[in-house]
């Protein structure tokens, strides 16, 4: 082989050595809830690996009362956001941070009334993925989860 090709090669591995250590070192922190009631739910509110947070799913529920909040598709819409942006501030981030959305709504023709409230707070565009299922938790009309980085 040439010396170029030698020089590339080494290059190449250094890329991998580096980058599998990386992965091998990222912390992974599994925070609780900021909220009292939540204390002893089976999953954390956010989920930290490195620079990186995996937010639980939000529904549109009134945190202090644990009920769904009436109004419907826009109203449960509106409070999901509100109780991200709740976790998020916990960890000094804002909805400016989240780079991925993910929503599940029970109706897919509550799309358009959902998305009027949505685009309000999300204004920096993240990724996003929407799709309807049956059978959210609590009856609810909606749920969001997100992924942001500090």
């Amino acid at each position: 082989m040439k010396p170029f090709h030698y020089l590339f090669l080494f290059i190449l591995m250094c890329g991998t050595i580096t980058t599998t250590y990386a992965q091998e070192s990222t912390e992974i922190i599994f925070h609780k809830s900021h909220e009292p009631k939540k204390q002893g739910a089976p999953y954390s509110d956010a989920v930290q690996a490195g620079n990186m947070f995996f937010l639980a799913g939000q529904l549109g529920m009134d945190q202090t009362t644990r009920t769904l909040v009436e109004g419907g598709i826009q109203a449960e819409t509106e409070q999901a956001i509100k109780n991200i942006q709740d976790v998020l501030k916990q960890h000094g981030l804002t909805l400016d941070n989240v780079v991925k959305c993910t929503v599940i709504l029970s109706d897919i023709n509550d799309f358009a009334a959902f998305n009027e409230i949505y685009t309000q707070y999300f204004t920096k565009k993240p990724a996003r993925t929407t799709f309807a299922a049956k059978g959210i938790a609590a009856n609810g009309n909606i749920e969001i989860d997100v992924i942001a980085v500090k």
